[in-house]
């Protein structure tokens, strides 16, 4: 059974300061209401005011449509038509927790208490990620360190560079990691509150975002990013803490994003869920116009030899029949996409021949492709409507995982050194290959087959951390969005296979919506401005703020 949820409550405290007479003799304690007072006085009130900022976690959601490996219907990032709008959800809301972070930080400043030093050091891991989900879309933001009333300067603080910006969260991440506990040292009912690995592992993240970026724009100051996030993820790595989930078997990556994997030594920072207690949103529609992989992704995956699907030597099966293209590849392949005939009005069954596979549900409608990563196996769940019943999808949200730091480990020493060895190899992507039974990625493997040490441990990123909200800021910072993003969105191959004699795609609808190779056109005429586009714009609401003060809040280039 999944343990106690209770920080993720909603605890709205009102910290109202009483205003009354000066007569010194006056008792100016409310004895009704919570105030400044009579809260702050011992580390369960820290410790309450901190529940809060993890509910700004991220819950499911669709982001890799923002993306080329993910679709649903068109989105406006993606395909290069957003507009500037005069709110911003994600602007407000991180706002509104770094207030609510830098409250528990200013009430907490100068403690000796262990126990409140934990709780600011949690506000300073929340208010570093809330700046990050700033960063991430933006680039540099205003700073705001304090708590700000009516009339303060600070109210009109100009924007940091993206550097001093970067340089804040890593600041806040160092000081919270000395007084964040180990996560094996966190007590059953603290189970999923921010560790010491969470502080690190995310300070990685950030400094891989922040170097490679830099990077791929000549920016000098790349390498001592590249450095932290080496530094980082090593002493995640080093610390002994984490593991890979294998608790299921040879199933162990389909199964660690369902409740077999919840609170296992994988997971670093979860959005917690547990049944008819916090429930989710039913993850993830997979029928029509459903959450779907797309053929970019499809064809991401090696064959079972370790070769991609292009190269000499491939055993690849090509797509000619419904099930061909999935055959002798990269486990994680059929584990995040469904093999078709696998399953029957949502309730999943062993593999069966293509010929019983049953007319409903259909498949989707766009890409030809079912997302299989997320879908939960409990038919109460699954047969509870099209989107289920929310309160009884049960399994967390992993946010930040022990996978993804050897990512970052291999990708950081890459980008750093221009060369990664063997023996880092085998401390980081071979690990995620020896789960999913593939082979090794050595120097040597590279050589003998002409391939490119680069573009392999991006593919091993990407495929792995697929249809987790990675790949849109992986593109950004790699600075290969302008190429990717405009290219067509496409989906199954129809011309010369089996799915030219499947409703609907044998259709002339269908059939004629194909390239020029016989692959499903979901999306065209899309486009990407380098000038523009890898940021997104501020709130005009926030600009104008400003000018109408008399202040400057600079508009990203282009917007």
């Amino acid at each position: 059974m999944k343990v106690e949820l209770s920080y993720y409550k909603i605890y709205l405290f009102l910290f109202t300061v009483v205003c009354c007479s000066c007569n010194k003799h006056l008792n100016l304690v409310s004895q009704d209401s919570i105030t400044d007072a009579t809260f702050w006085k011992t580390d369960s009130d820290f410790k309450l005011a901190a529940n809060n900022l993890y509910n700004g976690l991220d819950r499911f959601g669709e982001e890799d449509t923002e993306s080329d490996i993910a679709f649903n219907v068109p989105n406006s990032v993606s395909n290069g038509n957003l507009q500037p709008s005069e709110t911003s959800d994600q602007w407000n809301t991180s706002y509104g927790y770094i207030r609510s972070a830098n409250t528990i930080i200013e009430k907490g400043a100068g403690t000796t208490d262990t126990d409140i030093k934990r709780y600011v050091a949690e506000a300073k891991f929340f208010r570093a990620w809330y700046y990050w989900k700033l960063l991430r879309i933006y680039g540099g933001v205003p700073l705001i360190t304090k708590v700000l009333s009516t009339g303060d300067p600070e109210l009109f603080t100009p924007r940091a560079s993206r550097m001093e910006t970067a340089d804040m969260i890593l600041k806040d991440l160092d000081e919270a990691k000395n007084d964040l506990p180990l996560q094996s040292e966190l007590s059953t009912p603290d189970i999923g509150r921010i560790s010491k690995g969470a502080a690190l592992a995310l300070s990685a993240r950030v400094a891989l975002f922040e170097g490679t970026w830099e990077k791929f724009r000549g920016v000098a100051d790349a390498a001592k990013y590249l450095d932290k996030a080496i530094a980082s993820s090593r002493e995640v790595i080093n610390g002994g803490v984490y593991t890979l989930y294998t608790g299921s078997g040879a199933q162990s990556y389909r199964y660690l994003f369902l409740e077999p994997g919840d609170d296992s030594k994988e997971c670093i920072l979860d959005r917690r869920f547990a049944r008819n207690i916090l429930g989710q949103d039913a993850p993830y529609m997979y029928d029509q116009d459903g959450y779907n992989p797309t053929r970019k992704l499809a064809d991401m995956y090696l064959d079972k030899n370790g070769l991609p699907i292009t190269a000499a030597g491939t055993v690849f099966h090509g797509y000619g029949t419904f099930t061909s293209e999935y055959q002798d590849r990269d486990p994680r392949m059929t584990m995040t996409m469904i093999i078709p005939g696998t399953f029957t009005n949502r309730v999943f069954y062993p593999v069966t021949k293509v010929a019983n596979w049953p007319d409903k549900p259909q498949r989707n409608f766009n890409t030809g492709y079912i997302l299989y990563k997320y879908m939960s196996e409990d038919p109460a769940a699954n047969n509870s409507g099209r989107l289920g019943d929310a309160s009884l999808f049960d399994f967390d949200r992993h946010l930040i995982r022990y996978a993804e730091v050897l990512l970052i480990y291999a990708e950081a020493i890459f980008e750093k050194n221009g060369i990664i060895s063997d023996g880092d190899l085998n401390l980081s992507v071979n690990k995620l290959r020896d789960r999913a039974n593939m082979p090794h990625l050595t120097n040597a493997f590279v050589v003998a087959h002409q391939l490119d040490i680069r573009t392999e441990l991006r593919r091993e990123r990407t495929i792995e951390l697929a249809l987790e909200g990675f790949r849109y800021d992986d593109i950004r910072r790699w600075k290969t969005a302008e190429t990717e993003l405009p290219q067509d969105v496409k989906g199954i191959k129809i011309t010369g296979t089996d799915w030219a004699t499947r409703a609907p795609y044998s259709d002339p609808s269908y059939l004629t919506k194909v390239d020029a190779n016989g692959f499903l056109i979901t999306e065209k005429n899309r486009k990407f401005n380098p000038s523009k586009d890898y940021l997104q714009p501020l709130p005009t609401k926030e600009v104008a703020f400003y000018t109408a003060n008399g202040k400057a809040l600079e508009q990203n280039p282009g917007w």
